[in-house]
């Protein structure tokens, strides 16, 4: 398997307090794949761990097996692009001028806004349905609206390789899987390298080639979808009882949660909704 991204014996830590510690994960080449765990069991730290927006205690990453962190800023901003969760701008930046920051790796002292640097702007906004808000404020927007504004940012990037915390975060369901199919897509049609969090486990198995399940800092997992996601691994990471079963629309692993409160509606037992 040709990895994008790799980890060997990755130590992260926020000031003293040790978030993950010796970990080993290579993520695919030109696939998708899912973090997936509880709250707090380190996937967003080992995103920004990947794209070198936290510096090791000890370790390595490689980046197409070079050491990301040998590399300067504007390479690893030219291969990489990142999403992270809840990201900020400055107040009165228009949706427009957001998406065109993620050009700014690929200029210079030499080369300034292009012809390329304004279509791929363009296609963005086109992709992710923002043209018509491009001109507002990215504060005047509704949280949905803004996550597409973000997304939009990180595809104007045109990296191989895009990381994102959480993309469906502040999206209804339809945007939701609108967001997801745009990343298959792009993953599908231009083979880009997708590595996302993902808290929605059913969405994971649809959308992921493979998956990465982290429990306390570690990896408790990985694989494809199909033997990952069991009944006993949901239990064991996530502390609850369930039923997997066959996906009637995709054909991947669904998970069922089973309440141990909630009594079964009798009222429904073999009605069709």
């Amino acid at each position: 398997m040709e990895s994008a991204l790799t980890a060997r014996k990755l130590t992260l830590a926020y000031d003293r307090a040790t978030i993950i510690r010796d970990l080993h994960v290579d993520i695919p080449a030109h696939q998708i794949t899912a973090l997936v765990g509880p709250n707090g069991c380190g996937k967003s730290t080992l995103l920004k761990g990947l794209a070198r927006l936290i510096k090791p205690q000890s370790g390595v990453v490689y980046l197409d097996s070079a050491a990301i962190a040998k590399l300067s800023t504007k390479e690893v901003a030219k291969r990489l692009g990142m999403l992270p969760q809840n990201p900020s701008a400055p107040e009165g930046l228009t949706v427009r001028e957001l998406v065109a920051q993620g050009r700014y790796p690929h200029q210079s002292w030499l080369q300034q806004w292009s012809k390329e640097d304004e279509q791929l702007t363009e296609q963005a906004l086109v992709i992710t349905g923002m043209t018509e808000l491009s001109d507002r404020p990215l504060d005047s927007l509704s949280g949905g609206q803004r996550q597409r504004a973000w997304i939009a940012m990180a595809l104007a990037q045109n990296t191989d390789i895009l990381l994102l915390d959480e993309p469906t975060t502040f999206l209804d369901l339809a945007h939701q899987i609108e967001v997801l199919d745009l990343l298959y897509e792009l993953n599908q049609t231009q083979g880009r390298t997708i590595v996302m969090v993902l808290h929605d486990l059913n969405q994971a198995c649809r959308y992921a080639d493979y998956l990465v399940v982290m429990r306390q800092g570690n990896i408790y997992a990985q694989g494809v979808p199909p033997e990952i996601m069991t009944e006993a691994m949901v239990e064991e990471v996530f502390g609850l009882k369930s039923s997997i079963v066959r996906d009637p629309v995709a054909g991947t692993p669904m998970c069922i949660p089973i309440s141990q409160k909630m009594p079964m509606k009798r009222d429904y037992v073999g009605q069709q909704l």
